[in-house]
């Protein structure tokens, strides 16, 4: 009974750790999109926020964590915050781009070269491997009621450049610069929008070893885990995730 209390503790707590570091992140993207929507904190005017409220929805945030980010994004005296980004090569070349938003970048910027000293990796200057990722918006929404072949037909002319449907919900994906014209078609025929975001896609990966995965998964988890970072994006290959 102990060990299998002491396990079911363990794991209990990895998921809220994990809880905790999503509505961190969440936290920031209120913020940042409210500060770059002109401080407008109104989600029927500032459609950037409503696509970030969704997503806190999706996520099961609470309301109240919600309504103080929001304050904070309002407040005068709130350190603004900025969003930097980092490349470099993780062990056995494995490029790596970090998203971080910071009111602190020389702490931001210590702390992420002290994870590639580390494990074994090289923080690279900018555009070092930027050029081996595609950038790119998603969109999920329900599936009810909907025909993806039909639905991309649709929105093509708006940006999307790939749909498929897992039977539940439908995944949209185009070019990071069709985010908004993509947000607003979907509104605008009354699709509901479960979750939407960004994604570095690698234009090739790389497949490793057991023993390598982890030193690579090593310097992965140490930037995951970072307060002021809000995305990781990489090129190891997917069968070495799992």
């Amino acid at each position: 009974m102990g060990r299998a209390f002491e396990f079911r503790k363990e794991r209990k707590m990895k998921r809220w750790a994990a809880m905790s570091k999503t509505f961190a992140r969440l936290n920031k993207d209120i913020i940042l999109s409210i500060k770059e929507g002109g401080g407008i904190a109104d989600p029927d005017v500032n459609a950037r926020l409503r696509a970030v409220l969704q997503n806190c929805r999706a996520a099961n945030m609470p309301k109240d964590n919600i309504e103080r980010a929001i304050k904070k994004a309002t407040d005068k005296d709130t350190v603004d915050l900025k969003q930097v980004t980092f490349e470099g090569y993780g062990p056995h070349g494995i490029a790596i781009f970090v998203e971080t938003a910071t009111d602190n970048n020389n702490r931001t910027v210590a702390n992420v070269r002290s994870y590639f000293n580390k494990c074994n990796g090289n923080l690279g200057t900018t555009g070092s491997v930027e050029f081996m990722f595609s950038h790119v918006c998603h969109f999920k929404v329900s599936a009810e009621g909907r025909d993806a072949e039909e639905l991309e037909l649709e929105l093509i002319d708006f940006g999307a450049e790939e749909v498929g449907d897992d039977g539940e919900a439908i995944m949209i994906y185009g070019a990071f610069e069709s985010y908004g014209g993509l947000q607003k078609k979907l509104e605008e025929d009354g699709m509901e929008i479960l979750e939407s975001g960004f994604d570095r896609i690698p234009a090739t990966t790389k497949e490793l070893g057991p023993e390598e995965t982890l030193e690579v998964e090593k310097l992965l988890e140490k930037l995951e885990e970072d307060e002021d970072v809000q995305n990781v994006f990489h090129t190891m290959g997917s069968s070495s995730e799992d």
